[in-house]
């Protein structure tokens, strides 16, 4: 399945890393630790032409957010593009990208969050790209760094969980696709959307009223997405919001309710999304999803 997926080549110390803003605007002092993290592990590092732009809470207009990315991914001397930041923008310039040279120079884009709909849009030409953390957020949490990086490097996934009461037990294999929920929802139809037939979804959001929740995993339970998955894999639900009169359930007992008439296994609390410690993973590889009543195993399998 994953041999029709193009693996971009794994970095060596001395590769060259791109940092670009395709969304919210960043400053030189929210990535100052990152950059020197970067040339800290051996990388050479590269800055997009728009990096510190401002367009009211974009990183410079969609033009210039596109120009900026668009450089990197015909530049054959880039081996990966670290995404600045999240918030949203991104979507707003998939469309006018050219991904002629990226295929035949093809490199890792790396991020989460807004990035969702470009790691979408990646798989739907065939690439696989990393959801991880963002160099807004270096500074957060050693362990989210050294977990993109290993993954960077091609060290291989393997993630034991605690159990969680809303777990639902199963082994399967697939193909690992998603990220955040609500940018999901909104690639929806689109060019952008992935099938996800047979597919093991991994799904986060943060910062939504919890009817927004319940709304979003109707849309996918009612069109069919939900009940031709192998596998779901929910991550942080972080933030989230309620109004006067309660819901009535939690973020998580919404998912579970969505799905509970399915039987593929489901796992909870994976270290993945609007957390501090955000595990990197390959957006696109073929995993292992066994989840079990004492333990859940997370590995690569190829």
């Amino acid at each position: 399945m994953s041999s029709l997926l193009v693996t971009p080549p794994f970095l060596k110390k001395g590769d060259t890393i791109a940092i670009a803003a395709t969304a919210r605007k960043v400053s030189p002092e929210e990535i100052h630790f990152a950059i020197q993290e970067i040339q800290k592990r051996g990388y050479n590092i590269i800055l997009a032409s728009n990096i510190f732009e401002s367009e009211h809470q974009f990183a410079g207009t969609d033009e210039a957010r596109q120009k900026g990315l668009q450089e990197l991914l015909d530049n054959p001397n880039v081996n990966a593009i670290f995404i600045a930041r999240g918030g949203y923008g991104t979507i707003r310039i998939l469309d006018s990208l050219d991904f002629t040279q990226f295929k035949k120079n093809p490199k890792w884009i790396c991020g989460f969050s807004d990035v969702t709909a470009l790691h979408s849009h990646l798989f739907q030409l065939g690439f696989k790209s990393i959801h991880s953390t963002m160099p807004l957020l270096f500074h957060q949490s050693e362990m989210a760094v050294n977990s993109l990086f290993d993954v960077l490097e091609g060290k291989k996934m393997h993630y034991p969980l605690n159990p969680h009461p809303l777990n639902r037990e199963g082994l399967v294999k697939g193909l690992l696709v998603g990220g955040n929920l609500s940018v999901l929802y909104a690639i929806s139809g689109s060019v952008s959307q992935i099938d996800y037939r047979n597919k093991i979804l991994f799904i986060e959001d943060i910062d939504e009223y919890l009817y927004h929740i319940d709304r979003m995993m109707m849309y996918f339970k009612r069109s069919g997405y939900l009940s031709q998955l192998k596998g779901l894999i929910v991550g942080g639900l972080t933030e989230m919001k309620d109004n006067n009169i309660p819901f009535g359930k939690t973020a998580e007992e919404i998912i579970y309710d969505a799905v509970k008439n399915y039987d593929y296994p489901v796992c909870f609390n994976f270290p993945s999304g609007h957390i501090r410690d955000n595990y990197a993973f390959i957006h696109g590889e073929t995993i292992k999803l066994n989840v079990q009543k004492d333990k859940v195993i997370i590995v690569s399998d190829e």
